[in-house]
C-alpha cells in the first residue's frame, strides 16, 4: 500500500463503453416516419477490430430489412441496440470478461419486422489473449484469511452482489460522455495480475485513482443508485444503474452521501474517497 492507503476504483470496462459510444438521438425501436433504404445483406461491425478477454464490444448493425427492434445475445448476456435516426444504424455495447478464453464466440441477433416478422442473424466474434501486467502487493491477513464470522459476511455481500449486478433496466439513463469520478492520476490499471501475499489470487477488474481520503468522488454519468452501503471486501460502496445493463460501481469510500433508488445526475457528488 502506498501513502494514499487504499484507492477509490470504478469499472473500466463500464467507462470505456461509455466514451465509444455516440451521443446521437437514439431509440429502441424505429420510428414509423423513418426513411429506410434496403440493402443485400446484414453488416455487423465493431470496434474494436481486435478484441481481447476483458475488452468491450462497441457494435454497428445495419439489417438488410426495416426493424420495429432488434436485440442480441453475446457470451450468455443480452445485447442492447439502439436505433440511431441520423445515420439508420443500430448501436449496441457487449464485452468479454477476463476469464473469456481465446476463440470463436457467436453473436445472435434477432428482429422483428414492420410486418411482424421475426428474422434472425449469427455473427461470429474472435477473442485473443491479452497481455495484462502482473504485480505483488501485501494487504492484511483478514482479507486472504478470513476468520467465520467474516467468511458469512462475504458470503452475504456475495448473494447481495450477484442480485445487484443481474438487475436489468430496459431504458437507457446515461446520455453523452462519461466523466472521470476525480481528477488525479490512475495508479493502477484494469486487468493487473495481483499477486497477494506471495499468491496468485484476482485479477485486478478496475481503475484506481490516487487521491487523498476525503476527495468528493462524482457519478461519472446519470443513473440510478442499486446499492449503497458497506459490503467486507469493497468497504463503503456505491452501485450506479446507467440503463440496458451498464453499471458503474465506486468502492472504499469514507463517506456514502446517496441512497439507495436515487436518481443521480452526471459530475454529482456520490461520496467521499477513503481507504474503507
Amino acid at each position: 500500500m502506498d501513502s494514499w492507503s487504499r484507492k477509490l476504483r470504478c469499472l473500466a470496462v463500464v467507462l470505456f463503453f461509455a466514451t465509444v459510444f455516440l451521443a446521437a438521438e437514439q431509440v429502441s425501436s424505429v420510428p414509423r416516419h423513418t426513411k429506410f433504404t434496403a440493402t443485400k445483406t446484414w453488416s455487423v461491425r465493431w470496434q474494436p477490430t481486435r478484441v481481447v478477454n476483458g475488452a468491450p464490444l462497441f457494435l454497428r448493425v445495419t439489417a438488410p430489412v426495416r426493424l420495429e427492434s432488434l436485440s442480441g445475445n453475446w457470451q450468455g448476456h443480452e445485447v442492447f441496440l439502439n436505433f440511431d435516426t441520423a445515420n439508420k444504424t443500430w448501436y449496441g455495447i457487449a464485452g468479454a470478461s477476463l476469464q473469456t478464453r481465446p476463440g470463436s464466440y457467436p453473436l445472435k441477433l434477432e428482429a422483428t419486422t414492420i410486418s411482424g416478422k421475426k428474422i434472425t442473424f449469427e455473427r461470429k466474434v474472435t477473442v485473443h489473449a491479452a497481455k495484462y501486467p502482473r504485480i505483488a502487493i501485501k494487504v492484511a491477513k483478514q482479507y486472504t484469511e478470513p476468520s467465520p464470522e467474516q467468511l458469512q459476511k462475504v458470503s452475504e455481500d456475495t448473494g447481495l452482489k450477484q442480485e445487484v449486478f443481474h438487475r436489468v433496466s430496459l431504458e437507457r439513463e446515461w446520455s453523452g460522455n462519461f466523466q472521470p469520478p476525480v481528477d488525479a492520476r490512475i495508479s493502477d490499471v484494469f486487468g493487473t495480475q495481483r499477486t497477494i501475499n506471495g499468491k496468485v489470487q484476482s485479477m485486478h477488474q478496475g481503475l484506481d485513482y490516487a487521491v487523498p481520503s476525503g476527495t468528493p468522488v462524482a457519478a461519472v454519468n446519470t443513473g440510478t443508485v442499486l446499492l449503497a452501503r458497506p459490503l467486507y471486501f469493497e468497504g463503503n460502496c456505491v452501485v450506479l444503474d446507467h440503463g440496458q445493463g451498464l453499471l458503474t460501481i465506486y468502492m472504499h469510500l469514507s463517506e456514502i452521501k446517496v441512497t439507495e433508488g436515487e436518481k443521480i445526475e452526471r459530475g454529482e457528488e456520490i461520496g467521499l474517497s477513503g481507504g474503507s
